[in-house]
Order: structure tokens, then sequence, then C-alpha cells
């Protein structure tokens, strides 16, 4: 197991990590957090080389995406840098990409009842206005669970606050921080339930955010 531990805060710096073998040939991945080898709860993230597919397989507990370079595609269509894609729990594809692609791959992880298939381009979706000086791109909602861009401008600071049912960041572009650190492009951090932070950004940052969805100790 990797970072199971829910209760714990954890931060990692996915840019220093070495890429790891998948069990297909060209498709490479840095697990974040891993219930078993193969199976299970899973966040990674996962390079495809130009070319490299995997087989068709199905996702017992459903599969999250973020893209975060190139085009990944599968036989519902094709999702450059920005698209976000949930493909609910017994769904199957068989994804490939022909010029490469990165993802943030979160997988068994929907909760129970939640049956949403999503495709969003962010490219071409609506901003909204937030708290402050924030801007909010919804991506999914169920329940508590909430899933959403959020981006940050120059110089913004946000009111110390908690985390009901937890926080889960992974920083896309500049510099996220708080009274514990700076976290650069790529950080990933999840933040346990009731976790409390103070957090601001110098400089204009992109995050993808995802909160409620973590269990209480």
């Amino acid at each position: 197991m990797l970072n199971m531990n829910f209760a714990e805060r954890v931060v990692v710096d996915t840019r220093s990590m070495q890429w790891q073998p998948s069990p297909m040939a060209g498709v490479e991945r840095k697990p974040l957090a891993r219930e078993s080898a193969e199976s299970g709860h899973a966040t990674s993230i996962v390079r495809y080389a130009a070319g490299s597919r995997f087989a068709a397989h199905r996702h017992p507990g459903g599969e999250e995406i973020f893209v975060l370079e190139g085009v990944f595609s599968d036989e519902s269509g094709d999702y450059p840098a920005g698209s976000y894609i949930r493909n609910p729990p017994g769904s199957s594809h068989a994804p490939y990409s022909q010029s490469g692609c990165t993802l943030f791959v979160k997988l068994g992880q929907f909760a129970e009842g939640d049956t949403a298939t999503v495709r969003i381009v962010t490219l071409n979706a609506a901003w909204l206005r937030g708290h402050g000086g924030l801007e909010v791109m919804p991506l999914h909602t169920f329940q508590g669970e909430h899933t959403a861009l959020v981006r940050w401008p120059k110089g913004e600071r946000f009111a110390p606050h908690s985390h009901f049912g937890g926080e889960e960041v992974l920083v896309l572009s500049g510099t996220f921080m708080d009274e514990y650190g700076e976290y650069p492009r790529y950080c990933w951090l999840r933040s346990p339930h009731l976790s409390r932070h103070h957090p601001f950004v110098k400089d204009e940052t992109l995050l993808l955010v995802k909160t409620g969805h973590l269990p209480a100790p």
C-alpha cells in the first residue's frame, strides 16, 4: 500500500519521481496513492508514449482523468490537454494516444450511487466568480464531493479555513502556498478531514481541486 492513511497529510512533488512501467508497453506511471498493485483505490500520474495503447478493460470502481499534456483518446473521442473525464463504475474502454499524453488518473474512488459519465474540455468551458478574486470552473458534484478548476489571481490570499471531508489539490501551473510550504507545478497535496490552512499565491496559479471525498478518521 502507498499513502492509504487518509488521516495523514501527504505532499508529493511528482516532478522529482521516477517513471515506473505499467503492464502495457509504452505506458508509464508515477504512483501517488495505491491500495494494491493493479486493483482498487489508486491515484497516479500516467504517461503514454506516442502510438501506445491499453487493451480494452473495465473499471469496476470507476475512473477519473484530467489530461495534463498531449491528446488522450479512446473509442468515445479525442481529449486534448485540459480535458476532464469520468468513466463510471462498470464502464470499459480501450484507451490510446497517437501523439503521446500525460494524465492525472484516479481509480476506484467513486462514491456509491455516482454513475455520471462526464466529458468536459475545460478550454471551452465558462469560469464562475468565486470567493475574493478567485475564479472557479465546476467539473463534477455528487452529494458532498466537489471537483473543480480554481484559478488564483496574482497576490490572492484566502481566509484560513477547514475542509470537511478533506481536500486534494494538483497544481497545474504557478505555485500554490500556505503556512506549511510552497507547492510548484505538478505537486499533489492531500489534506485530511477537518484539516485547516491559510493558502495564498504570489503569481497566477491554476489548481485542480477535489473536496468532501475523504473519510473521517
